[in-house]
């Protein structure tokens, strides 16, 4: 009997895609922390939804080994929502045409976002992925997307004062300014920096899906340039829980 060749996976459970910036404004960009205002409003109850439905879905890998298909494709589409508003917004500035509000994937929209439904998850890995494992990610994505320490003084007036240090500015806003400088003078948005901000959102978005249990292929350490997922890569296998 012929036994066939298993075909090796490619890419990354989660796939994120976008189409370069092409005829964007040169002075939006300076309004649009006001035009998203209210998908903020619509995503903070979105958020709070995502954290509830996740400690279901960690409960259900644990006792089935298995994450409940609503509330996946749920928390898909929120990841999906909250990219799809960074993208436009200050998370890239991709875009200028603005963002739907819906969960679903929009196919005609500049960017896209998808996690492959996980078969079988490992009941043991969820004890300790999202948090042991992942450390090294979080300190690069805070880097990526920067982070801040908050101390509490009391002033001599009784006064509470709460200093965030250093600022939360990473790596994406600052390229993400340099960018929209640029294009405030020059009209144009430089796509190295465009090619360089979407890798980095990408790691983010891995580390992002891997945290919220919908996969346990742990996110490379691997900086994937561009607007489009790198073709013919194998995802690296899970840590031994």
């Amino acid at each position: 009997m012929t036994v066939m060749p298993e075909k090796p996976r490619t890419g990354y459970p989660l796939r994120m895609e976008a189409e370069p910036p092409a005829e964007l404004s040169r002075g939006l960009w300076l309004v649009k922390w006001l035009l998203i205002l209210p998908h903020v409003v619509v995503l903070i109850g979105l958020w709070i939804a995502f954290v509830v439905l996740t400690v279901v879905a960690f409960f259900a890998i644990l006792f089935t080994g298995r994450y409940p298909q609503g509330i996946f494709t749920f928390n898909v589409g929120v990841l999906r929502w909250c990219w799809r508003v960074a993208y436009y917004s200050y998370g890239a500035l991709g875009t200028d045409r603005y963002p739907p509000f819906t969960l679903d994937e929009v196919p005609d929209y500049p960017t896209h976002l998808d996690v492959t439904p996980p078969q079988q998850l490992s009941r043991g890995l969820v004890l300790v992925k999202w948090w042991l494992l992942a450390i090294p990610h979080y300190v690069v994505v805070g880097i990526f997307l920067g982070t801040s320490s908050r101390t509490t003084e009391i002033a001599s007036d009784g006064t509470v004062v709460v200093t965030d240090w250093p600022p939360g500015v990473g790596l994406v806003g600052v390229l993400v300014l340099f960018a929209a400088v640029v294009l405030l003078f020059r009209g144009t948005y430089p796509r190295s920096m465009f090619d360089l901000v979407l890798g980095l959102q990408r790691w983010a978005l891995r580390v992002a899906a891997y945290a919220a249990l919908m996969t346990d292929d742990y996110p490379p350490f691997r900086l994937d340039l561009g607007p489009h997922e790198p073709a013919g890569t194998v995802p690296q296998q899970s840590p031994p829980a």
